[in-house]
């Protein structure tokens, strides 16, 4: 596994993402999908996301966030990443903390109408300099196996935001009036 490795600013990135305006504009400038249309922003809530793994490691510099989706709670999980290196095996990262974010809802009682366990949007955003390569579901991590087996394979993918890759992209746009994106712009000028 990659080592973590914290640059300074990753405390104000942390403190940015705390701010309902921030996750706001990053869910509708950069996830391009239309059920963000059909969320209430209004009731964007910011979640406890303090969790210790197995090998003892605080997972603060996560954030956690829910918002209304209809009648139902959508929880958004913002894997905040600052390396030096991509990490091969973010996929499984990802799983292990959305595991310990469930167990932690199911502690709680927080389940859909239907007793079932809200959905979740784990998001990876990305500042490094180098693009990220990493496989975005663990599927792609696990061997492929014959037969009937195939069905047991963990199948979990992430949304990735590589800052980089965002600015890059032709169809970005350096009009766009959005306090994430100024956000990238501002990092990407940094550099």
């Amino acid at each position: 596994m990659a080592s973590q490795h914290h640059h300074p600013h990753d405390h104000s990135y942390k403190l940015m993402f705390s701010y309902p305006e921030m996750v706001r504009d990053l869910l509708t400038g950069f996830v391009k999908e239309a059920w963000v249309e059909q969320l209430d922003f209004s009731t964007l809530e910011k979640v406890s996301g303090s969790y210790i793994t197995e090998d003892l490691r605080d997972r603060e510099d996560d954030v956690i966030w829910r918002v209304r989706w209809g009648d139902d709670w959508l929880y958004v999980y913002l894997l905040l990443e600052f390396q030096s290196s991509v990490d091969r095996f973010m996929a499984v990262r990802v799983m292990t903390y959305l595991g310990l974010l469930y167990q932690d809802l199911i502690r709680q009682g927080t389940f859909t109408p239907n007793g079932k366990l809200p959905p979740v949007l784990p998001i990876v955003l990305y500042n490094g300099e180098n693009r990220w390569t990493a496989a975005q579901n663990v599927a792609d991590l696990v061997e492929q196996v014959p037969g009937g087996l195939e069905r047991y394979r963990p199948d979990l993918a992430y949304l990735l935001l590589d800052e980089g890759a965002v600015i890059s992209d032709p169809e970005w746009s350096d009009h766009m009036r959005n306090v994430a994106a100024a956000l990238f712009r501002l990092e990407h000028n940094r550099d």
